[in-house]
């Protein structure tokens, strides 16, 4: 693994774990709220993560070279796109955000606008406040850790170039 690659993978955990960190924010947020855009009380929210393949510069030449080698050459960037790329674990990307399907707690508060008027229980999200604590706290320390990561190879980015000079 070279250098730059080593950076695209800390970028790319950056934008990930930022991005759970937003849902999670989400879920807190609505932790207490009976009615939503669904029609009932909000469903958690969960971030699926997938490994991403990040192409090396010399990666992308050698796919040229193939290219133009078979007679196929085409000059347009947008030539990889169609391609299915193999999972090389070099990198993450939120693959998806998923609603759990767990039940929701049910609540006496006959008082409540959303209670079943035939027993009192309002039902509420299934959003529970350890839970999401705790996966903030997961993925604040991941965040610190690509950012040390990302810092790192920028470290040694800076001492090859003096080591050049």
């Amino acid at each position: 693994m070279d250098l730059m690659n080593a950076s695209k993978i800390s970028g790319t955990a950056l934008a990930a774990h930022r991005m759970k960190l937003n849902v999670i924010a989400e879920n807190l947020a609505n932790v207490d709220t009976t009615r939503s855009e669904d029609g009932g009380p909000y469903r958690r929210k969960m971030v699926v993560f997938k490994g991403d393949d990040i192409d090396s510069f010399e990666s992308v030449v050698q796919q040229k070279i193939r290219k133009e080698q078979s007679g196929n050459i085409e000059l347009s960037a947008i030539e990889f796109e169609d391609e299915k790329k193999p999972d090389n674990g070099t990198g993450v990307r939120v693959d998806q955000i998923v609603r759990s399907q767990e039940d929701f707690h049910l609540v006496y508060n006959p008082a409540h606008p959303d209670a079943d008027p035939d027993t009192g229980y309002v039902k509420m999200p299934n959003v529970d406040h350890l839970t999401e604590i705790s996966d903030m706290m997961v993925a604040r320390r991941s965040y610190e850790a690509s950012v040390t990561a990302l810092s790192t190879t920028k470290n040694m980015i800076s001492k090859a170039l003096e080591i050049g000079k």
